[in-house]
């Protein structure tokens, strides 16, 4: 292997982010040679055992200490042994492309289709009762594939959609947006939550406009049921008096059970003490919730049978 020193192409030392970029381009392709040069000490070997033609493989090492600006490598005849500078190298290239190894190993067994993985996300008010009665199905025909679940509220969801954190989720309302595929699964109704010694514990049905008076408390702004809530008392004619703001529906029920106001929230999974539920006959109150994922990214064979699943739990979704 014929070696020649050579500024030409090579980078300085005090190069800036751009620059490391490019450097980071320039070396990727030849470090896997490079450890193969290293570890047989013998370029002819080193080519027969990647199945490259040597003449590929001595111009990649000469282009990378080129890059580089440093001998890599001692010559003695066809042999080859590393210079200091060369084994501080390698040192670093064997942990490079041991981590690329496991990455590449870790998302090929989460795209396994029978012990592969899919990130799902869900409403917290699903979490109590449907998330587990629906894995619980779908496991049965796939027992071995693995979840990695997520609780949040629907626009936080849908960031994490579109961040590639997810590649599912149960949301509410059900969003309508170009780079999302969405898909209706079923309608969840709410209900007007009062204290048991409230003035209006003792009714079975309400119109939403006979609270208008009342102090509500809501979840904060940006959750789904904090906008379904504001629309729904709109519609009824008046808009609502917060008296406070939470991040999770049970805790709401609680401050009413507490006497601290009135909520609009669907139907809990256990039945609270301290409240009385109403059905709102005017307007209709009732929550879609539905499926979504990113548009144009390919499902991995696990996310496919899941988004199935769901599919076809159109209308049976809730319990």
């Amino acid at each position: 292997m014929t070696h020649q020193h050579s500024s030409r192409g090579r980078l300085s030392p005090f190069s800036d982010t751009e620059d490391m970029a490019d450097m980071s381009r320039l070396l990727a392709p030849r470090l896997a040679y490079f450890a193969g040069v290293a570890r047989t000490e013998h370029v002819t070997r080193a080519a027969r055992e990647m199945g490259v033609p040597q003449s590929t493989l001595s111009r990649a090492m000469v282009r990378l200490e080129q890059d580089l600006g440093v001998d890599l490598f001692a010559r003695h005849g066809r042999t080859v042994s590393l210079t200091p500078a060369g084994r501080t190298f390698l040192a670093s290239v064997e942990r490079a492309l041991a981590e690329v190894e496991r990455a590449a190993e870790e998302v090929r067994a989460d795209a396994d289709p029978a012990t592969g993985k899919v990130a799902f996300g869900f409403l917290h008010t699903m979490g109590a009762e449907t998330v587990p009665g629906l894995l619980q199905a779908f496991r049965a025909d796939h027992p071995r594939v693995r979840f990695s679940l997520v609780q949040n509220y629907g626009e936080a969801m849908l960031e994490g959609l579109r961040a590639g954190e997810l590649d599912l989720c149960l949301t509410s309302p059900v969003p309508d947006a170009p780079d999302l595929v969405a898909r209706r699964l079923d309608e969840q109704k709410l209900r007007l939550v009062v204290p048991a010694d409230h003035r209006l514990a003792t009714r079975r049905r309400i119109r939403l406009a006979e609270a208008a008076e009342e102090n509500f408390v809501t979840l904060e702004p940006g959750y789904g049921l904090r906008r379904i809530t504001d629309d729904l008392c709109r519609e009824a004619g008046f808009r609502p008096r917060i008296a406070f703001e939470g991040e999770e529906a049970e805790t709401l029920r609680g401050l009413v059970a507490a006497g601290l106001g009135v909520a609009l929230l669907p139907p809990p999974a256990v039945a609270r003490p301290g409240v009385r539920e109403l059905t709102v006959t005017a307007p209709r109150a009732a929550r879609e919730i539905g499926v979504a994922w990113l548009a144009d990214r390919p499902d991995t064979p696990p996310v496919a049978a899941f988004k199935k699943f769901l599919l076809s739990r159109r209308g049976t979704l809730l319990p």
